[in-house]
C-alpha cells in the first residue's frame, strides 16, 4: 500500500493500547480526513475518501518514540542521513525520535540543532545537543542557547564526561533548563580498549575484553552527581546486572534517574555471538545471560522504564572487516517492535499496555513532551502493529542506508505495518 493523504482512516477492529489513558481494549478506530481521531460515523465516507485497514491480530498504539538514534547527519551521510533514518523509523512504527549529537561537526551550536529540528522528514526529530563543547569533555556547551534552538536533552553520547567537575556544571545548568542529561555511562580508563565481554567468541578470536566495571562505575558516579545536583539523569543502553541494581536503588531513593533498555541487550547475550562478525559489535557490548535476565527483570519491575534502539548505522564496508576492526553499533529501528514484543510480552509476560508505555509515555515524558493518545479529538499519531506476523530480516530492503543488523537473515515474530502522522498514512508493510 502506498502512502495516502487527505483520506479518512478506518480500522474496524484492533487491540487499542493507549498508555496515557490506561486503555487496553478491542475496538474500532476512525481518523477523519482532517487527521483527528473521531467517533466511528454512522455512515462511512465513500471508498474514494477512505482507507480501510482490516486484518486479524492488529494492535494500534500512539506513535512510538525512540529517544536514542544516530542519523550521522552531518558528517557520515554515506551511513545514514536525516531522511533515510527517519524513513527507517517510520517503517518501525516510530513517529518521534531523539537524535544524538555525535555528528561531524558535533551538534554543539544552535544552527545545527535548528537544522535537525526543522528537517522535513517522515518522523518528528527532536535533537539532543552536546553537553560539552565539541564533545571533548572539557567545557560546558552553551546549553541555554542550544535549548532555545530546540534541543530536548544534553549528551556527549559515545564519550562519557570523565571530569566530575565538568559534569557537575553541565547538570546544574541542565537542571535550571528543566532538561535531562543523557549519559553513555562507560569509564574510558576502565574500558581500556575493550570491545566485547568475556565469551567464547572473544577467546576464539583474541578480542580485547570490555569489563563490566567500566559501565558499573560510570553509573555509580553519575548517580552520585544526580544526587548532588538534582538534575534529571537518563542512563543510556544499560547492559549489566549491577547497573540495573544501582538504578533500582536510586529510584527507590527518589532520585530523578531513568534508564533505557535496548532490544539487542534484552534479546542477545555475548554467548550468542556467532563468530568474527562485526555486526555484533556494539557499545556497551552484549552482557552475559545473567545480565540479560537482570535487564528483563528491570523492565518488568519498572526500574528500566524506557525502550530505545540506539540505532547506530555504519557504511557496510566498515562492518565487513571482522569484529576487531569494525566500529561499534547496530541498526535497530525496523526490528524494534518485533524484538521487544517477542522478548518482553510473549516470553516474559509483560503487559502489552506497559510495553506501549515504554515506547510512548515514558520516552515522551523524559524529553518533556505530551504523548500522543488515541483519545477522540486528539491529532492522530499512530503505530499500526502486527505482533504475530513472521518475517525474515533483510537489511538490504531496509529504508536505512546501512545493513549492520545482528538479526540479518533471521525470522522475527512481530513488526510495524504502518504509521499515521500529520494526515499521512505510511504503510510499507501493507
Amino acid at each position: 500500500m502506498k502512502s495516502e493523504t487527505q483520506k479518512a482512516l478506518y480500522i474496524p477492529q484492533a487491540r487499542l493500547l493507549d498508555p496515557a489513558n490506561g486503555r487496553d481494549e478491542v475496538g474500532a478506530l476512525f481518523v477523519d480526513a482532517e487527521g483527528r481521531i473521531a467517533p466511528v460515523p454512522a455512515k462511512l465516507p465513500s471508498a474514494a475518501r477512505l482507507t480501510v485497514i482490516d486484518r486479524p491480530g492488529l494492535v494500534v498504539t500512539p506513535g512510538l518514540c525512540d529517544v536514542h538514534v544516530h542519523f550521522r547527519d552531518p558528517g557520515a551521510t554515506e551511513a545514514e542521513d536525516l531522511v533515510s533514518g527517519s524513513a527507517a523509523a517510520a517503517n518501525g512504527g516510530f513517529t518521534r525520535v531523539v537524535t544524538m549529537p555525535n555528528t561531524n561537526p558535533p551538534t554543539d551550536t544552535p544552527d545545527l540543532v535548528r537544522r535537525a529540528r526543522t528537517a522535513q522528514t517522515a518522523v518528528a526529530i527532536f535533537p539532543s545537543a552536546c553537553a560539552t563543547v565539541g564533545r571533548a569533555g572539557k567545557a560546558c556547551a552553551p546549553l541555554e542557547a542550544l535549548e532555545e534552538a530546540g534541543a530536548v536533552a544534553f549528551s556527549d553520547d559515545g564519550a562519557m564526561i570523565s571530569d566530575p567537575d565538568v559534569m557537575r556544571v553541565v547538570m546544574l545548568r541542565a537542571k535550571k533548563l528543566g532538561r535531562p542529561v543523557m549519559d553513555h555511562a562507560v569509564v574510558p580508563r576502565l574500558q581500556d580498549g575493550g570491545i566485547v565481554r568475556d565469551c567464547p567468541a572473544a577467546r576464539e578470536f583474541g578480542l580485547p575484553i570490555f569489563p563490566p566495571e567500566a559501565e558499573v562505575e560510570a553509573v555509580r558516579a553519575d548517580i552520585a552527581l544526580c544526587r548532588a545536583t538534582g538534575c534529571a539523569l537518563h542512563l543510556q543502553h544499560l547492559s549489566c546486572a549491577e547497573s540495573v541494581a544501582l538504578v533500582r536503588a536510586a529510584r527507590a531513593e527518589g532520585l530523578p534517574v531513568t534508564a533505557e533498555a535496548t532490544p539487542h541487550h534484552l534479546a542477545l547475550a555475548a554467548e550468542d555471538i556467532p563468530g568474527n562478525d562485526g555486526n555484533w559489535r556494539m557499545n556497551p557490548p552484549l552482557g552475559t545471560r545473567a545480565d540479560v535476565e537482570a535487564l528483563r527483570q528491570g523492565v518488568l519491575d519498572g526500574t528500566l522504564t524506557v525502550f530505545a534502539t540506539d540505532h547506530a548505522p555504519h557504511a557496510p564496508a566498515t562492518k565487513a572487516k571482522g569484529f576487531k576492526a569494525a566500529p561499534f553499533g547496530v541498526i535497530g529501528l525496523e526490528t524494534a517492535v518485533g524484538v521487544t514484543w517477542d522478548v518482553m510480552v510473549r516470553r516474559c509476560g509483560m503487559a502489552p499496555l506497559a510495553w506501549a508505555a515504554a515506547w510512548v509515555t515514558a520516552p515522551n515524558a523524559l524529553i518533556g513532551l505530551p504523548p500522543p493518545t488515541l483519545a477522540v479529538g486528539a491529532p492522530a499519531e499512530l503505530a499500526i502493529l502486527a505482533p504475530d506476523d513472521e518475517w525474515t530480516v533483510d537489511p538490504a530492503h531496509s529504508a536505512s542506508k546501512s545493513v549492520n543488523s545482528p538479526w540479518a537473515g533471521q525470522t522475527l515474530r512481530g513488526r510495524a505495518l504502518a504509521t499515521y502522522r500529520r494526515g499521512r498514512l505510511r504503510a510499507p508493510a501493507l
